[in-house]
Protein backbone atom coordinates (compact mmCIF):
# COMPACT_ATOMS: atom_id res chain seq x y z
CA UNK A 1 0.00 0.00 0.00
CA UNK A 2 2.84 2.20 0.42
CA UNK A 3 3.78 2.28 -3.22
CA UNK A 4 0.66 3.77 -4.77
CA UNK A 5 1.58 7.07 -6.61
CA UNK A 6 5.02 5.93 -6.80
CA UNK A 7 4.90 6.41 -10.80
CA UNK A 8 3.17 9.25 -10.72
CA UNK A 9 6.07 10.84 -8.35
CA UNK A 10 8.97 9.22 -10.70
CA UNK A 11 7.38 10.66 -13.76
CA UNK A 12 6.96 14.36 -11.98
CA UNK A 13 10.51 14.09 -11.23
CA UNK A 14 12.17 12.14 -14.40
CA UNK A 15 9.80 14.93 -16.59
CA UNK A 16 12.70 17.91 -16.39
CA UNK A 17 15.32 15.44 -17.36
CA UNK A 18 13.52 14.43 -20.28
CA UNK A 19 12.44 18.09 -21.62
CA UNK A 20 16.03 19.09 -20.97
CA UNK A 21 17.36 16.12 -23.11
CA UNK A 22 14.63 16.46 -25.76
CA UNK A 23 15.82 20.18 -26.06
CA UNK A 24 18.83 19.06 -26.48
CA UNK A 25 18.52 16.94 -28.45
CA UNK A 26 16.39 19.54 -30.60
CA UNK A 27 19.21 22.16 -30.43
CA UNK A 28 22.19 19.53 -31.91
CA UNK A 29 19.57 18.77 -35.30
CA UNK A 30 18.87 22.26 -35.97
CA UNK A 31 22.54 22.44 -36.11
CA UNK A 32 23.44 20.19 -38.08
CA UNK A 33 20.89 21.63 -40.43
CA UNK A 34 22.13 24.55 -40.41
CA UNK A 35 25.96 23.00 -41.05
CA UNK A 36 24.32 21.28 -43.92
CA UNK A 37 23.26 24.95 -45.66
CA UNK A 38 26.17 26.12 -44.60
CA UNK A 39 27.96 24.07 -47.16
CA UNK A 40 25.43 24.32 -49.52
CA UNK A 41 25.54 27.89 -49.83
CA UNK A 42 29.33 28.13 -49.87
CA UNK A 43 29.34 25.69 -52.95
CA UNK A 44 27.12 27.96 -54.52
CA UNK A 45 28.86 30.90 -54.28
CA UNK A 46 32.18 29.31 -55.23
CA UNK A 47 30.71 28.08 -58.30
CA UNK A 48 28.93 31.58 -59.10
CA UNK A 49 32.16 32.98 -58.61
CA UNK A 50 34.30 30.86 -60.82
CA UNK A 51 31.63 31.12 -63.67
CA UNK A 52 31.81 35.47 -63.26
CA UNK A 53 28.73 36.04 -61.26
CA UNK A 54 28.28 37.22 -57.50
CA UNK A 55 29.43 34.46 -55.05
CA UNK A 56 27.67 36.46 -52.12
CA UNK A 57 24.43 36.79 -54.17
CA UNK A 58 24.55 33.09 -54.90
CA UNK A 59 25.18 32.00 -51.17
CA UNK A 60 22.66 34.24 -49.66
CA UNK A 61 19.93 32.84 -52.35
CA UNK A 62 20.53 29.12 -51.83
CA UNK A 63 19.93 29.64 -48.32
CA UNK A 64 16.40 29.39 -46.84
CA UNK A 65 14.04 32.95 -45.59
CA UNK A 66 14.66 32.19 -42.28
CA UNK A 67 18.46 32.21 -42.10
CA UNK A 68 18.55 36.04 -44.18
CA UNK A 69 19.30 38.05 -40.67
CA UNK A 70 21.58 35.31 -39.71
CA UNK A 71 24.08 34.59 -42.45
CA UNK A 72 27.31 36.66 -43.37
CA UNK A 73 29.30 35.51 -46.67
CA UNK A 74 32.77 36.76 -47.52
CA UNK A 75 34.62 36.64 -50.34
CA UNK A 76 38.37 36.28 -50.58
CA UNK A 77 39.81 35.61 -54.17
CA UNK A 78 37.72 32.33 -55.60
CA UNK A 79 37.00 31.38 -51.21
CA UNK A 80 33.72 31.79 -50.25
CA UNK A 81 32.95 31.53 -46.36
CA UNK A 82 29.58 31.03 -44.65
CA UNK A 83 28.68 31.98 -41.10
CA UNK A 84 25.13 31.36 -40.06
CA UNK A 85 23.68 30.96 -37.22
CA UNK A 86 21.00 28.19 -36.38
CA UNK A 87 18.27 28.78 -34.60
CA UNK A 88 17.83 28.21 -30.99
CA UNK A 89 15.10 28.44 -29.02
CA UNK A 90 17.32 30.11 -26.34
CA UNK A 91 18.00 33.37 -27.11
CA UNK A 92 21.07 33.35 -24.67
CA UNK A 93 22.63 30.09 -26.65
CA UNK A 94 21.37 31.47 -30.09
CA UNK A 95 23.76 34.79 -29.86
CA UNK A 96 26.45 32.44 -28.92
CA UNK A 97 26.22 29.42 -31.76
CA UNK A 98 27.10 29.72 -35.24
CA UNK A 99 28.29 27.51 -38.24
CA UNK A 100 30.62 28.10 -41.12
CA UNK A 101 31.67 26.73 -44.38
CA UNK A 102 33.49 27.31 -46.86
CA UNK A 103 33.98 26.38 -50.34
CA UNK A 104 36.56 27.03 -53.26
CA UNK A 105 36.28 27.09 -56.98
CA UNK A 106 38.86 27.71 -59.96
CA UNK A 107 37.11 30.22 -62.33
CA UNK A 108 36.51 28.40 -65.69
CA UNK A 109 39.23 29.44 -68.55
Amino acid sequence: MAERGQATVELVAALPALLLAALVALQLLAVGYATTLADGAAEAGALASASGGSAADAAKAALPGWAEDDVSVSVEGGKVSVRLRPPSPIPALAKRLTVSSSAEARPSR
